[in-house]
């Protein structure tokens, strides 16, 4: 399974060494493990080979998160794939869960992140986000940009899976999203884009993220996402909001976004994640 990496490794000079591998925890969708090289130790990822796309877009993302220099991600260290299996290979980061202290600085260097802005929402590329396409077709409207790319395209997905009245009830929201924002200003700001509490860590008291679905969007989607499943300290919240402060409609927003993952979770998952989303529709949409 390493002689892919073992040849990527090689164009750069860099010797792997199988016998040290080992397995680590990485997600839901990948298998990932520990390796060491004569470059020092490295995170590797594996999926099958249709998947080597997504792995060239986290690579793209984690490339524009490291350019802006605003909070630190690991290093991108090569990829490839054979007939059968597609790699990632990263800078393995020993990363602990996260203490206050890094929470605030990671709060500070969201908002320096969210500062680096484009003339378009979208991206250059599609992504992914989790293994579902996330389509980033450039758009100089957020709202239609979020109705189409965003919001219509998981309603669709649902629809095929069966959840007829999910699909209706998302559509007389998605009819009504102008209404949500009124009296704010969405400028395109660069999106980790994943950003729950898994995707994010501490090396000491220095942040790091991970694992991004990057595009250019709304700062507050970013926010909308850290407040899913458990949320993040109350110390990072503080640091965001001190740089940049809430928007009028800004909690109503947020719910929005978070309806997008749930969603997202839902046609990845199934189960009561499409119980979930309908009753954030219903709590949404005005009658």
């Amino acid at each position: 399974m390493w002689a892919g990496v073992r040849h990527a490794a090689g164009q750069r000079g860099i010797e792997v060494h199988p016998g040290s591998a080992r397995r680590v925890a990485g997600g839901s969708i990948n298998e990932a493990w520990r390796i060491d090289t004569s470059a020092g130790w490295w995170f590797v990822k594996f999926n099958t080979a249709d998947r080597y796309d997504m792995f060239l877009a986290e690579a793209e993302g984690m490339a524009e998160l490291h350019e802006a220099n605003a909070v630190r991600v690991p290093r991108v260290e090569c990829s490839g794939r054979d007939q059968d299996r597609a790699f990632l290979a990263l800078e393995f980061v020993e990363l602990s869960g996260g203490n206050n202290a890094a929470a605030t600085r990671l709060g500070g260097a969201l908002a320096q992140l969210h500062n680096l802005q484009r003339d378009y929402f979208g991206w250059h590329r599609d992504n992914t986000i989790g293994s579902t396409p996330q389509i980033n077709t450039r758009c100089t409207d957020w709202v239609e940009f979020f109705r189409r790319h965003r919001l219509d395209f998981q309603l669709q997905l649902a629809a095929r899976r069966g959840a007829t009245r999910l699909a209706q009830s998302g559509a007389r929201l998605s009819a009504q999203l102008e209404r949500f924002f009124d009296g704010a200003t969405i400028r395109p700001a660069l999106l980790h884009g994943d950003l729950w509490g898994g995707n994010w860590g501490a090396c000491g008291d220095e942040p790091v993220l991970f694992d991004p679905a990057v595009f250019y969007g709304d700062a507050e989607s970013d926010i909308a996402m850290t407040e899913l499943f458990g949320g993040f300290p109350r110390e990072f919240y503080a640091a965001y909001r001190q740089q940049r402060p809430d928007q009028p409609g800004g909690a109503q927003r947020r719910e929005l976004y978070r309806l997008y993952h749930v969603l997202n979770h839902y046609n990845l998952f199934g189960g009561g994640y499409g119980a979930q989303a309908g009753g954030m529709i219903e709590a949404l949409t005005v009658a």
